[in-house]
């Protein structure tokens, strides 16, 4: 059998989508060539935009066997896990942080599979060849952001060295609710009555939401949530990470990954969320509103995302990044680990420090967070 060797492509699209996505699960779909492809076909990752595509791809003779979206980064714009003070720290000191080595995908904090491997490679080979390769660079370091636990672990038995930094984020789970009126008959009577309320206020305002799936979501749909997606940006005074390109090649070639949640208003969309879902997850991740109304980000992003679950059978519901207010939702806090190579021993110490102190306090917060939690006794 031949020996493994390792390339490192310019561009995704270096290999087709068939070879990539022989690797990648059907749960995770920003892991997919599709996906990774809508972002530097659209220029939202680009060496202009300070994400310079290095994805360290894994061979046997022809045949592709392991894959790792790879990055050099020139900024830690896009990320959710922020090192602007590391960075800082190394630079006043007269080092040189970026470019930097980066495995995560672009603009997307979500949980997931970072490397996919065929099932005949030996993963503590295959991630001993990808090691040397981020370790031989003249890179001030390496990030894996958002990988599973699984992964996390396993590069830690691979490199020992390597820097664990906490997080935190609150996702939903079906626990047999059966419906909407199940999960709220798992929650306290008053987080259950202001749920209520919420939904209710929504409706009194006119407004009505509407679930759109793949082919469903038309060229005018897609161009509104646009609209608005640009409008939560340019409310914090800056455009969006991603084009309205992006999202179009999305909707022609990722098609049955894509809900949309429409809010309308006498029949005209207002609002809109758009997620995408695989065989078990729902990640939420883009919204914006034309107008002002009460309650209606909870409906749309939240309570409109628990109620396709529970009718498509999808058993976790990831909302993206940040929010107390979700843990009153009934998302429950789950801790994530990064991990970081930091190729200075003088910056790896004051690194450390800083992840082991930060630790404590995520840790003290997760135990707090899951004390807040609005289900009764015994329904989780």
């Amino acid at each position: 059998m031949p020996e493994l060797s390792l390339k490192e492509l310019p561009a995704i699209e270096a290999v087709s989508a068939a070879q990539w996505n022989a690797l990648v699960g059907d749960d995770h779909p920003f892991l997919r060539h599709e996906f990774l492809h809508a972002l530097e076909a659209s220029g939202a990752v680009s060496r202009a935009t300070g994400w310079s595509p290095r994805h360290l791809t894994l061979w046997r003779g022809e045949s592709l066997v392991g894959i790792m979206p790879y990055y050099h980064k020139s900024h830690s714009y896009g990320e959710y896990v922020f090192d602007w003070a590391w960075a800082d720290a190394w630079e006043r000191a007269g080092g040189r942080y970026y470019p930097k080595g980066l495995t995560a995908i672009p603009f997307s904090p979500v949980p997931g599979p970072r490397l996919a491997l065929a099932d005949d490679v030996d993963p503590l080979m295959a991630r001993e060849l990808l090691a040397e390769a981020w370790e031989a660079s003249a890179l001030s370091s390496w990030h894996l952001l958002y990988a599973t636990d699984d992964e996390v672990d396993a590069w830690i038995q691979v490199r020992p060295h390597l820097l664990v930094r906490g997080g935190v984020q609150f996702q939903w789970r079906d626990r047999g609710y059966g419906d909407f009126e199940g999960f709220l008959a798992a929650l306290s009577s008053k987080r259950r009555k202001a749920i209520r309320r919420e939904r209710r206020l929504v409706a009194e305002q006119g407004l009505t939401l509407h679930r759109l799936e793949g082919e469903a979501i038309g060229e005018q749909d897609l161009a509104h949530f646009f609209r608005c997606y640009e409008i939560t940006y340019l409310e914090r005074g800056r455009s969006g990470y991603l084009n309205l390109d992006f999202f179009r090649r999305l909707r022609r070639s990722l098609p049955e990954s894509l809900l949309l949640v429409q809010a309308r208003l006498d029949g005209q969309p207002v609002a809109a969320a758009l997620c995408l879902q695989g065989s078990r997850t729902l990640y939420g991740r883009y919204w914006g509103s034309e107008v002002l109304a009460d309650s209606l980000h909870f409906e749309a992003c939240y309570y409109q995302g628990i109620e396709h679950c529970l009718a498509r059978g999808l058993t976790c519901f990831d909302p993206g990044t940040q929010g107390e207010h979700k843990l009153l939702r009934g998302f429950a806090p789950r801790r994530l680990r990064s991990l970081h190579y930091i190729a200075d021993r003088g910056l790896r110490r004051a690194v450390a420090g800083f992840c082991d102190e930060e630790r404590r306090h995520v840790e003290a917060y997760c135990r707090a967070a899951e004390c807040a939690l609005p289900f009764r006794q015994g329904t989780i």
